[in-house]
């Protein structure tokens, strides 16, 4: 592990590619087991978005959202599965027995924000002696806003123009949190 963990936190308008540069970098340092968490993507069907599922990175998928969920935690259109959420994505993100020295979480945003263990999750990962690489919704209060105020993390704002630049560097820079 390098010797001060990174803690990086890519954040910017939504669609400016926060979830490919969290992709690429994770194929770019190629140790998956070294690494632990997750990234989102959107569930489209018939060319319109219905919903949105986590991927974990030891290859494990399920709901995040959907249209069709009916709960009370609600963001826009969508109802969250906090229950799978909790269950199956959150419980990769503890730095006391994943035995792993990179977290990966993208994202942290609203819908993943109704999750209590998410949001002790985070905190405890900002505190242990790994590295984190994170998204964080560009708006938002509560831990959002938190994260991005922690003196520890080194807040990075992506656009689509310096976005693969970016990635190469970030990616460079974790390289000896996974060898």
């Amino acid at each position: 592990m390098a010797d001060k963990p990174l803690r990086i936190l890519l954040t910017g308008p939504p669609g400016c590619g926060k979830t490919t540069a969290v992709t690429k970098i994770v194929h770019l340092l190629g140790r998956k087991d070294r690494m632990a968490g997750f990234y989102t993507e959107e569930i489209r069907e018939a060319g319109r978005r219905v919903g949105f599922r986590w991927h974990r990175l030891d290859g494990r998928i399920g709901t995040l959202a959907h249209i069709d969920i009916k709960v009370p935690h609600r963001v826009g259109k969508y109802g969250v599965d906090l229950e799978s959420f909790d269950r199956q994505a959150v419980t990769v993100l503890d730095p006391d027995t994943a035995g792993v020295e990179l977290f990966v979480v993208d994202e942290i945003g609203r819908m993943e924000c109704f999750s209590p263990r998410f949001v002790d999750a985070i905190h405890r990962l900002l505190q242990a002696k790994v590295s984190v690489l994170a998204t964080v919704a560009q708006k938002g209060s509560g831990l959002i806003r938190e994260v991005k105020d922690d003196p520890g993390v080194e807040l990075v704002h992506l656009t689509r123009e310096d976005r693969d630049e970016l990635t190469r560097q970030i990616a460079q820079r974790l390289l000896p949190s996974v060898r």
